[in-house]
C-alpha cells in the first residue's frame, strides 16, 4: 500500500537537518533562511519574495515619512547594482561584490550611523538601499553563489540557457 505524501513528508529526515549538513550534502535551498527545507521547495520561495515586497513598502513608507525628494529616490535606487561591476573581474569577484551590495548589513549599519551622528541624509540612503534590496527579493532576485552558476540563495538561476538566455528571475 502506498503511503500518501504528507505522511512521507512528515518522516522525511531532511526537515530535521542542521542546515550545514544540507550545505555539505547537495547545497540544496533552505541553508540560508534556516526554514524547513520541505517548505522551501514551493511555499517558502512565495515567503521569502514576500519578505521582499515588505521590506520595499516598509522603506517606501519611511522615505516617505521623511520629505525628501522623490527624484532622489528614483535616481538612487539602481545604485546597489554598481557590485555588478565586479563581474568584470571575474565570476567569483562579481558575486562577492554583489552580495556585498545586496546584503542588509551595509545599509542597517549605514542607517544606525545615520541616526546616531543626527545625518538624515545618511538615513535616508540607507532607505533607498534597504528600497533596493527589497525589489530585488519581490522580484527573485536573490544573493550570488559564487561559483558562477547563477544560482541564487531563492533557488532560482538568473538566466536559463535552454531558453536562449532568457532571465527567469
Amino acid at each position: 500500500m502506498a503511503v500518501p505524501a504528507i505522511q512521507r513528508r512528515r518522516r522525511s529526515p531532511a526537515a530535521f537537518e542542521s542546515p550545514g549538513a544540507r550545505l555539505r550534502s547537495s547545497g540544496g535551498a533552505g541553508v540560508v533562511t534556516g526554514l524547513p527545507l520541505v517548505l522551501l521547495r514551493s511555499e517558502g520561495v512565495v515567503l521569502l519574495r514576500s519578505e521582499g515586497v515588505a521590506l520595499l513598502a516598509l522603506a517606501m513608507v519611511l522615505y516617505g515619512s521623511s520629505g525628501r525628494s522623490w527624484w532622489l529616490l528614483v535616481a538612487l535606487l539602481p545604485a546597489p547594482d554598481l557590485g555588478l561591476l565586479g563581474y568584470l573581474q571575474s565570476k567569483r569577484a562579481g558575486a562577492v561584490a554583489y552580495d556585498l551590495t545586496h546584503t542588509y548589513l551595509p545599509p542597517a549599519a549605514l542607517g544606525v550611523a545615520g541616526m546616531l551622528t543626527g545625518s538624515g541624509l545618511a538615513a535616508v540612503l540607507a532607505l533607498v538601499w534597504f528600497a533596493h534590496i527589497g525589489m530585488d527579493r519581490a522580484l527573485g532576485l536573490g544573493l550570488q553563489y559564487p561559483d558562477g552558476s547563477g544560482r541564487t540563495h531563492l533557488g532560482a538561476t538568473r538566466r536559463d540557457d535552454s531558453r536562449g538566455g532568457v532571465w527567469t528571475g
